[in-house]
């Protein structure tokens, strides 16, 4: 199996990139998060999941075992494949999934292309008490999102950053955190 790859980005579309790895071309499906914040001549590392169909052979990458775990999660549940899982990943945040589900919030799933009530209820059903890790780490993660917006920065800008700095320095005091953000997201200025 392929559990990751590392090259550069030779070509990137809306969920997809080809990523040269030793002279081979490995066409990835991946979230848009990701497609968009790579750009081409990058190197770039992604988790994967091999994904092997009756006519096809699929790889689907993720930024880190967080994302590759709640795409086997999605998954799982039935009348879920492997692009609505994608596609999921792509509208939802990996916290905005985990409270989802933990509010038993099935309109949320609704909002993503492929997923109607019934999969959507079914989603929440489904993965109901095992995403609980997940769920702990998104409090830390809204809290500190919501801290970045009520400071006035956009979400989408704040976001990235966020996950940034939680996947580094998580265990530090939540004001060391918010300071983290800002020096950051005052340098791109």
């Amino acid at each position: 199996m392929i559990a990751s790859l590392n090259g550069t980005v030779l070509v990137k579309g809306l969920n997809s990139l080809v990523l040269d790895v030793a002279g081979v071309g490995f066409s990835v499906m991946v979230p848009n998060s990701l497609a968009a914040r790579v750009s081409i001549g990058e190197k770039t590392r992604v988790f994967t999941s091999l994904i092997v169909r009756e006519d096809a052979f699929v790889l689907f990458g993720f930024e880190d075992a967080e994302q590759i775990s709640l795409f086997d999660h999605l998954r799982s549940v039935s009348g879920v494949g492997p692009k609505t899982a994608l596609a999921a990943i792509s509208t939802l945040s990996p916290a905005e999934i985990a409270n989802a589900v933990a509010n038993d919030d099935a309109s949320a799933f609704q909002r993503v292309v492929g997923i109607g009530a019934k999969t959507a209820k079914l989603i929440v059903v489904s993965l109901s008490g095992k995403l609980s890790a997940m769920e702990t780490n998104s409090t830390d993660s809204g809290d500190l999102l919501a801290a970045m917006q009520s400071l006035g920065w956009a979400e989408r800008v704040a976001e990235p950053v966020v996950r940034q700095v939680l996947k580094t320095r998580a265990d530090k005091p939540f004001g060391d955190l918010i300071r983290e953000c800002l020096a950051i997201l005052g340098a791109k200025q």
